[in-house]
């Protein structure tokens, strides 16, 4: 087999303090990401390479597309419906009520439409927080919510197995990712275990995605790279490196789902590792994988 030769490259400079949760929008041909503590929702096209944004009013940390149209996004602690022409946010639910100090983190939709997303303490720097403080949720297509469990550090990837039987999930500081049984007409998670601890240099596990081969990669936070996991065998099987640490997620999108995109941040870095990684908060694009991704479902409700 010959190794098809991996290319990264910055496609949008865009100095996120925190970039996270790509999307890929087929419809638009573009990437959806959010900037967390800019409490910023971006559209980037890539035909044109225009951004949009929309700037709501707290933290927002994932966003999703919407079967009915326009999107989904988990801001502060509320779920909530985002309708890209009027810039309004309507909110569809709200978790952690007792929790003040809590946000949600990472989401993602399931198979079935439902929108699966955890909460986390506010960090007082990033990955310096009060533990045990965030839950696991998700929003029905009926807009009720479902509490899976608790005692979460930061909720962070997750996605499905690609025949639907598994929820893989990482709660970040286990380090490590878990799968569950996963029941795709009730949605119920089930029997956790690891299929994968991370080692020292792959640093903090963040965002994660699943290839057309069932495989997971996962974006290693202040390890400056994604890994390519096989979840039956625990084992490891490709690193892709980039020239930024703080790389917090990614997902498949471009022309057939053939090109990863990664988001990163800024905050937390100094002016001297700012000037070593001067494209650290932008948007990178890896092709020559040679593997492909899926595209992600719309939310159902």
């Amino acid at each position: 087999m010959i190794m098809s030769s991996v290319k990264i490259e910055c496609v949008l400079p865009e100095n996120c303090r925190c970039g996270e949760s790509p999307v890929w929008e087929e419809a638009s041909n573009s990437l959806l990401f959010v900037d967390i503590p800019a409490k910023k929702v971006c559209r980037w096209d890539s035909l044109s390479k225009g951004v949009q944004q929309v700037t709501v009013d707290a933290p927002v940390s994932s966003v999703a597309l919407r079967l009915s149209g326009g999107y989904v996004a988990t801001i502060g602690t509320k779920f909530c419906a985002l309708n890209w022409e009027d810039q309004s946010v309507a909110v569809l639910a709200t978790v952690d009520k007792d929790k003040k100090n809590n946000r949600f983190n990472d989401g993602k939709v399931d198979p079935a439409g439902r929108y699966f997303a955890g909460t986390m303490a506010e960090e007082t720097a990033p990955a310096v927080l009060e533990g045990h403080q965030g839950s696991l949720y998700s929003l029905f297509p009926d807009h009720h919510v479902e509490k899976y469990f608790d005692q979460v550090d930061i909720s962070n990837g997750l996605d499905w197995s690609l025949d639907h039987k598994i929820f893989y999930y990482i709660d970040s500081l286990s380090y490590s990712v878990d799968a569950f049984d996963y029941d795709l007409q009730t949605g119920k998670i089930s029997n956790r275990r690891s299929v994968y601890k991370l080692e020292k240099e792959e640093q903090i596990p963040d965002g994660m995605c699943i290839d057309a081969e069932g495989k997971l990669w996962v974006a290693c936070y202040n390890g400056g790279r994604v890994i390519r996991l096989d979840p039956e065998t625990g084992k490891r099987l490709q690193t892709v490196k980039l020239p930024v640490d703080k790389t917090t997620s990614c997902c498949f999108g471009g022309k057939d789902y053939s090109e990863m995109y990664v988001t990163c941040a800024r905050d937390g870095m100094d002016a001297e590792k700012l000037l070593q990684q001067p494209q650290a908060g932008g948007i990178f694009k890896i092709t020559g994988l040679g593997v492909k991704g899926i595209p992600p479902y719309p939310y159902a409700g």
